[in-house]
């Protein structure tokens, strides 16, 4: 990891990149220069759907699946994990291509942003990432802009605390970091059975009230005896949660009482100090403990505060999420007024990632990307008369 000049052949003008990049600098991240080759099996794994079906693969002549970088957080995640940094509180910013394909849109195109790992004080972490984000729109001449957050914490404290069959969690937090239509989902749910009678009768009895681990070990037996290691391009992961889904699914639809609760928390949004209290009216009737996810919420919307951000104009919504597996708590977005879905920046808390990653303990990590060509179509280069 390094600190260099801004890319000017790749940007034009740099004016625009001299300003994020110091602004970055002065807030004390140090540059950051991953490989433009990496590995695809974490992006593959790891990133949400829209990057995986874009990602642009080869192999090499050891059989290794590569691709090039189609974001940066994993790289740059990666490569603090391979320094003598590893643990120890860090942050690093960034400033080049990535490459995905994007229909009739350039495939490569420019990436900014920051990520900070080891931190402890998350929730203020979380209140510096998003001042520092606000701060690079005005590096585009960008004065107001809309703030867009949530927090996926909440969503799995609430589900945690309704104690649901594992199966039934794990397809609800999934639908829920893939933006997949919860209502939908919760609908199904609420009226599913499995079908009456089938081929696979008896490993679904085997498998009744049996959690993940014993499933894999179940359907890593039976496969071993019939000579395979997938059936229809299924790996033995994905037959185990299939066939828990099917076992849980014969023991009884989801509980109606559970639907209304989780409907009435994904129904909460406005300003963020209405929703903390709303949050424990819903914890209080419920009679769910939520306390230590409001009060880390709570926390940073106080944080958030104190950076100078004002939280009456920030729209919090406990069912925004970011599509993207890997994030764990805080995320948000900041979007031009009346641009829509684009957004210019995005970012959030991806605690889990770390571990997934290969670091051998939990590591603390939030960060957020600065899309440059949403950046220079809504804004003008910092102290110049026009976009680059």
């Amino acid at each position: 990891m390094t600190e260099a000049a801004a890319p000017r052949s790749a940007a034009g003008s740099a004016d625009w990149a001299d300003a994020l990049l110091a602004s970055f600098a002065q807030a004390g991240y140090l540059r950051s220069e991953p490989a433009i080759l990496q590995p695809a099996e974490p992006f593959l794994d790891l990133s949400g759907e829209d990057i995986r079906k874009s990602l642009y693969l080869t192999t090499d002549p050891s059989g290794e699946e590569l691709c090039l970088r189609p974001d940066l957080t994993i790289p740059v995640a990666r490569d603090y994990l391979a320094s003598n940094r590893a643990g120890q509180p860090a942050g690093f910013s960034y400033l080049g291509p990535v490459f995905r394909y994007r229909g009739g849109q350039p495939s490569q195109f420019l990436q900014a942003g920051i990520e900070s790992f080891g931190r402890q004080d998350r929730a203020a972490a979380d209140a510096e990432m998003l001042a520092l984000a606000l701060e690079a729109t005005t590096a585009f001449g960008l004065k107001d802009v809309e703030i867009r957050t949530g927090d996926v914490a909440l969503f799995n404290a609430l589900i945690d605390a309704l104690e649901l069959y594992p199966v039934w969690r794990r397809r609800l937090i999934k639908d829920f970091n893939r933006k997949v239509s919860l209502t939908d989902d919760i609908e199904q749910l609420t009226l599913a059975t499995a079908p009456g009678r089938n081929e696979y009768e008896g490993v679904l009895a085997a498998l009744a009230g049996s959690d993940r681990k014993a499933a894999l070990a179940l359907v890593t037996d039976l496969m071993s005896i019939a000579g395979t290691t997938n059936v229809g391009g299924r790996t033995v992961a994905e037959i185990a949660d299939r066939f828990l889904e099917q076992s849980t699914l014969k023991a009884g639809a989801l509980p109606h009482d559970a639907v209304a609760i989780i409907k009435r928390f994904l129904a909460i949004s406005g300003d963020p100090d209405d929703a903390v209290a709303q949050l424990r009216a819903l914890a209080d009737n419920a009679k769910l403990n939520l306390a230590a996810a409001i009060d880390q919420f709570e926390s940073r919307v106080g944080f958030m505060a104190a950076r100078g951000i004002d939280t009456r104009k920030t729209r919090f919504s406990t069912a925004f999420g970011r599509g993207l597996d890997y994030y764990t708590g805080f995320e948000f977005e900041l979007h031009a007024k009346g641009n829509g879905a684009e957004p210019l920046v995005a970012g959030g808390r991806y605690d889990g990632l770390m571990t997934q990653l290969g670091s051998a303990s939990p590591i603390p990590a939030v960060g957020f990307s600065v899309w440059i060509e949403a950046m220079t179509r809504h804004g003008k280069a910092a102290g110049r008369g026009g976009a680059p």
